[in-house]
């Protein structure tokens, strides 16, 4: 049984990207084998890495510039919207929690309010605005920030390039407050050489909130509460998955995003089948993995639910090696950071 310190690791600050590599293939990629060898690529090597017959899952979610900035009072609040309740309602996290009282009124200019309808525990709120879907998704867009995590260092008023860098290839479906960071390494010449490899490109949505930045804080991992985000697989994508897995081919998840909604599925039904609601699967060493084969994933926080899950995927001490050789060959680290490519442990 695994404690929150086993998931514990030092890394030099200077390792923790500001900013992704340009272009965004020739960001690293480390590949961990099956038998533990460490091999460096780039990730426009990634093809080399495939056989015809593979399917890659990206995720297609798009991220909205979820950071608001109002006042309460005359006193200034920051909101990062997590989760769409309704058509004018969100689940935020405040800053400070403390001035987001009940019933009260956030000013964000130009007309533009919404009111504090629930308080929740740490920092969260249900927050209901003046203006409703479209409206209300335009206003976001306008007045909004992009949600870049803590670690990625930005005045208030953000940086231009972050609504271009902070957004995949893939995106298309609105309703992220966070990138599924491991689509950020492609682009259309390696889509396409994925492609020319004889390996599929398919998508699923998870619109990954917020709540994926919360660290960990129960060393009882068995404590932790995982906050829960839409996710949507069609009947035409699952009959594909299902396909694949027929056919002796192996299903690649980019990004720890698409390997959670796909072993949601799976661990709901017992099968890939069609599904479209929530989902807060909270994957730890131990957990057996049914549809995924190989993930394409970034390096992860020190004590975080995906270096849990990725410990799961690919083996604890596997990983702990994996993260070592990373960081003493100069990788970088997190959302804008290198990549690795991930094998099932058998």
């Amino acid at each position: 049984m695994y404690s929150l310190s086993d998931f514990d690791y030092s890394l030099p600050s200077e390792l923790i990207a500001q900013s992704p590599f340009d272009p965004r293939d020739l960001a690293g990629l480390l590949h961990v084998a099956q038998d533990n060898n460490l091999n460096d690529y780039v990730m426009r090597d990634l093809p080399t890495l495939l056989r015809a017959g593979d399917l890659l899952l990206a995720n297609d979610t798009k991220v909205i510039p979820a950071q608001l900035y109002g006042r309460i009072n005359e006193k200034n609040i920051g909101l990062t919207l997590h989760k769409q309740i309704s058509e004018d309602s969100w689940l935020a996290f405040a800053k400070p929690a403390k001035k987001c009282i009940l019933n009260s009124v956030i000013d964000f200019g130009n007309g533009f309010e919404a009111i504090v309808d629930e308080r929740r525990s740490a920092g969260e709120a249900l927050i209901r605005f003046n203006h409703s879907s479209n409206s209300l998704l335009q206003r976001i867009e306008k007045l909004g920030k992009m949600p870049l995590p803590p670690y990625i260092k930005r005045g208030r008023e953000g940086d231009d390039t972050d609504t271009i860098n902070y957004q995949t290839l893939f995106a298309k479906k609105i309703g992220a407050v966070a990138a599924p960071t491991a689509g950020l390494h492609f682009t259309p010449e390696l889509k396409q050489s994925v492609l020319d490899a004889g390996a599929q490109i398919e998508m699923v949505t998870l619109h990954v909130g917020a709540g994926t930045f919360l660290p960990v804080k129960s060393e009882n991992l068995s404590d932790h509460k995982m906050h829960s985000e839409w996710g949507e697989v069609t009947s035409e994508i699952a009959n594909k998955i299902n396909e694949t897995k027929y056919n002796n081919g192996r299903v690649i998840c980019v990004g720890t995003t698409s390997l959670r909604i796909v072993e949601s599925i799976w661990t709901k039904f017992g099968s890939m089948e069609a599904f479209k609601g929530d989902t807060n699967l909270f994957i730890t060493p131990g957990y057996t993995f049914n549809v995924a084969d190989m993930l394409l994933t970034n390096f992860h926080l020190p004590k975080s639910t995906l270096l849990m899950l990725v410990s799961a995927f690919a083996g604890f001490y596997e990983i702990k090696a994996a993260y070592q050789h990373a960081i003493d060959n100069h990788y970088r680290f997190f959302s804008y950071g290198d990549g690795c490519l991930l094998e099932k442990k058998k």
